[in-house]
């Protein structure tokens, strides 16, 4: 039985963000939604809040927003090409970081040299 993944209504934001890849699971959805990393037009939402074309979802990933406005709605879970043609990406590039403060694996125990300079490259300086 092959059944049609698209929608033609509003669908459940935690199934639409499963469908389009944004999470592995559903249930790993869900929780994002519980806190309150999902946001829909600007207002934090339930999982059962439903989504239609047209709606701006701000994802909370790894402490980054990532921007995506639907496309379309899918009910199941789709193959990366046509998740994409659901979402449009809008999240802004990031700039890359430096690793500011980063030591290497078995460098052993900093000096308090170092520890110094890495609290100034953190912004935690002493007065």
């Amino acid at each position: 039985m092959n059944a049609d993944p698209w929608a033609s209504g509003p669908v459940r934001i935690d199934s639409w963000l499963w469908a389009v890849r944004v999470f592995k699971t559903r249930s790993a959805a869900t929780t994002a939604c519980r806190a309150g990393h999902v946001r829909l037009n600007g207002e934090r939402v339930k999982a059962a809040q439903t989504v239609k074309i047209g709606d701006e979802l701000r994802i909370r990933i790894s402490g980054f927003d990532r921007i995506l406005i639907v496309r379309q709605t899918l009910v199941k879970r789709v193959g990366a090409p046509l998740a994409a043609v659901a979402a449009e990406d809008r999240t802004p590039a990031r700039d890359p970081m430096a690793a500011a403060g980063l030591r290497d694996r078995g460098a052993g125990r900093p000096t308090k040299r170092e520890r110094r300079d890495i609290d100034r490259l953190r912004g935690r300086e002493r007065d």
